[in-house]
């Protein structure tokens, strides 16, 4: 049998179980890379990988390495392949390419220059031309260009592995199901399963960890109920190899459930998010097997069914919002209260992108696992729920309650001082521009490390969140003390007053919900009224930096046709609708966001049938030709710096895909219409190589009003055009 090598990508921190997990199906492990593992292996094991991991992303078979120091050595290298052994005469492909170097520094540039090598070769072989098909693909070429060298392979899965097939919906901040699958491993459940233990979930949400626990107790493999895998239509594709492994998944799913069959309870108070966990229990074929249940973790009770062992384990709120943190520590502290409690006997995980509310628990660790969750670092801790195992929880106040305090009144006089002087300027300025939304105070000092923002007098306050040098207890203090003056300078009451720890964000993270009070207020900005919510959300609704953007949108936006990506709540929107476009689109991945944008253009008397607004992801939308007919005059781009969300297909990466994001945004441009291409990455950098194709303008001056002149790198702007 011969042998192949294997690249398998997987989340962040997990290489060492991946590696564990492929040798199981026959590979041996070549070496571990970043977010992956090379291995080698017969094609079984390799089909084995598709249909059983539980935590790989994808599974590239790989070809050959070429030199690609130059794009004229990439091309020569890709030319000499043989692309006929990989796509069938007249079949389709697309390519995957990441990473730059000096010559290739664009992805979409370095694909390109892939799908031309490899049309090229096969046409001078003369066999047909293949077509490039970015959706539905024959096969997916992969190309990693890592400094000089490109590794050339064939994406056996086809799409990322971590889509199960159940979820098409998710509650808030979910987990992705590759990762659960991780937590579950770290957390023992294997060994706990086969042991006769149950497993719980006291604050379930979508019911990903349920689902994926029940895979893997009931031998059921992941990419069973998967339609279609990349290597199907591959000419070296070896069908009745494939059909024997798909067999024998059907078998140990049927036997895998004829012995004892685990409880699998989930519990959540959100009703609607019990229902989403319904519904991906139904996909996931589990009806019957895994259940949920609407209770409060304060309602928890062990049930007489259940196991005398177990595995309790849950992801609770990480607590980004600081006037909620004495809350999640009351939180975490009842998780220990209710394990020790019910569940004395058994084991629990608290997976947690904020582990020093694991001292709340009130239980001693016994292991400590470093994941990702997406970028975000996240621990997994491990305790085994017995008496003497019980410790005195850290008191909640500690883990977050801030007490508005003076405690040094020289330094807390500076700040009174400092903001006095910004409610002369900044406020008469707001005042005199009928502004009633703006940035009072940006960190102006390095000892309180706040953003101030007024809402017509509700004051909302991010913390930054304090380097690792700073003290704790000394950062909590100052805080403390801006806390107490800023109701006094600002003559508002502190209920009015909203204080959040704001962490420097990447990608979705922004937008995740943090509670759900559902308070919204109506604002004011240039003659629009915008809904804001100051309390369940990192964000608010409405990026005050963006502000002379919108309010130019609004005055070139008569008679235009208006294309907003990555919408958000749709404010831009507004303000084109408000100044007479035409028509707009409006596109956002969150159903959440797309309702909200509605509600802003309703709350302006918008007709919908000329201003939609869709749930989209806008990659997809982009990448496909269907949708480059649709012609827009004016677009209005402002990307996360990153996302991962479990609904793409793939990872945003601003500094990575904004050449590619432009250019299809040129595509669906009129011939003269106008790109507005913004960006809050601090550290990005335009691709030079779009000021060759396109009329390129810097207008990111023009773009900050003066509350936001102190802190210039907020955001990045330009104006893009078709050259005459």
């Amino acid at each position: 049998m011969s042998k192949y090598v294997f690249f398998v990508t997987c989340p962040k921190g997990v290489e060492y179980l991946l590696g564990d997990e492929l040798e199981t199906f026959g590979l041996s492990l070549v070496r571990n890379a970043p977010a992956g593992v090379w291995v080698e292996g017969e094609m079984e094991a390799g089909y084995r990988a598709c249909m059983w991991s539980r935590l790989a992303n994808r599974v590239i078979l790989h070809i050959d390495e070429v030199d690609a120091r130059s794009a004229e050595e990439l091309y020569d290298g890709i030319v000499k392949l043989d692309w006929q052994a990989h796509i069938r005469a007249g079949g389709s492909f697309r390519v995957n390419f990441l990473g730059q170097n000096e010559a290739l520094r664009n992805t979409q540039f370095g694909a390109q220059k892939v799908k031309d090598g490899i049309v090229d070769s096969i046409r001078g072989a003369g066999a047909p031309r293949p077509a490039v098909a970015q959706k539905d693909p024959d096969v997916t070429i992969s190309a990693r260009l890592n400094r000089g060298r490109l590794a050339v392979g064939l994406d056996l899965s086809g799409h990322s592995l971590h889509m199960r097939g159940y979820r098409t919906e998710q509650g808030l901040a979910p987990l992705k199901e590759n990762l659960a699958a991780a937590v579950l491993l770290r957390a023992g459940w294997p060994g706990i399963a086969a042991a006769g233990g149950d497993f719980v979930d006291p604050m379930c949400g979508s019911g990903t960890l349920l689902i994926e626990a029940a895979l893997m107790a009931l031998d059921i493999a992941p990419g069973r109920r998967q339609e279609r895998f990349g290597f199907e239509k591959w000419p070296g594709h070896q069908p009745e190899l494939w059909m024997s492994i798909r067999q024998e998944a059907e078998r140990r799913a049927h036997e895998g459930k004829q012995g004892r069959v685990p409880v699998f309870a989930g519990f959540d108070q959100d009703r609607r998010v019990l229902d989403t966990a319904q519904r991906n229990i139904q996909r996931a074929g589990l009806e019957g097997i895994v259940t949920v249940e609407e209770r409060a973790l304060a309602e928890f009770a062990r049930q007489d069914s259940w196991a005398d062992q177990g595995l309790v384990l849950t992801n609770p709120p990480y607590g980004e919002r600081l006037s909620e943190r004495n809350v999640l520590a009351s939180l975490y502290q009842s998780i220990g209260e209710v394990s020790l409690r019910e569940l004395a006997g058994w084991r629990l995980g608290v997976f947690t992108g904020a582990p020093e509310f694991g001292k709340s628990v009130g239980l001693r660790s016994f292991k400590q696992y470093n994941l990702f969750n997406g970028k975000l670092p996240a621990q997994l801790l491990l305790f085994e729920v017995r008496p003497e195992n019980a410790m005195t929880p850290r008191d909640p106040a500690a883990a977050g309650q801030v007490v508005p305090r003076i405690v040094n009144a020289e330094r807390a006089e500076m700040l009174r001082n400092r903001l006095k002087k910004n409610v002369k300027s900044i406020g008469q300025w707001a005042r005199k521009q009928n502004i009633g939304c703006y940035r009072l105070y940006d960190a102006d000092m390095p000892e309180y490390a706040l953003a101030i923002d007024i809402y017509e007098g509700r004051v909302h306050v991010q913390e930054y969140l304090a380097p690792k040098s700073i003290d704790e207890r000394a950062a909590r203090e100052r805080l403390a003390e801006a806390l107490a003056i800023i109701p006094d300078v600002l003559d508002i009451d502190p209920k009015d007053m909203v204080c959040k720890q704001r962490q420097r964000q990447s990608g979705t993270k922004q937008y995740e919900k943090q509670a759900a009070t559902g308070e919204y207020l109506k604002v004011q900005e240039h003659g629009c009224t915008l809904k804001v919510n100051l309390k369940d959300y990192l964000d608010t609704g409405l990026f005050l930096d963006h502000r002379p953007v919108r309010h130019w949108i609004q005055q070139n936006a008569q008679g235009k046709r208006f294309l907003n990506l990555f919408c958000y709540t749709g404010a831009a929107t507004v303000h084109a609708a408000v100044g007479g476009a035409s028509r707009s689109l409006s596109l956002d991945m969150s159903k959440t966001y797309v309702n909200w944008a509605m509600d802003n253009l309703s709350l302006n008397g918008a007709d919908p049938r000329k201003h939609l607004v869709e749930q989209a992801d806008c990659l997809a939308w982009l990448a496909d030709k269907r949708t480059a007919n649709q012609t827009f005059d004016l677009i209005f781009m402002d990307p996360p710096t990153f996302s991962n969300s479990a609904r793409m297909a793939g990872v945003l990466d601003v500094q990575r895909d904004h050449g590619v994001m432009v250019r299809q945004c040129m595509e669906r441009l009129s011939t003269d219409g106008l790109l507005i291409f913004s960006n809050n990455f601090r550290k990005f950098k335009l691709d030079e190589d779009l000021a060759a194709e396109f009329d390129v303008k810097e207008v990111t001056a023009s773009t900050l009003d003066k509350d936001f002149q102190r802190n210039q790198k907020i955001h990045q702007c330009w104006h893009i055009q078709h050259k005459v």
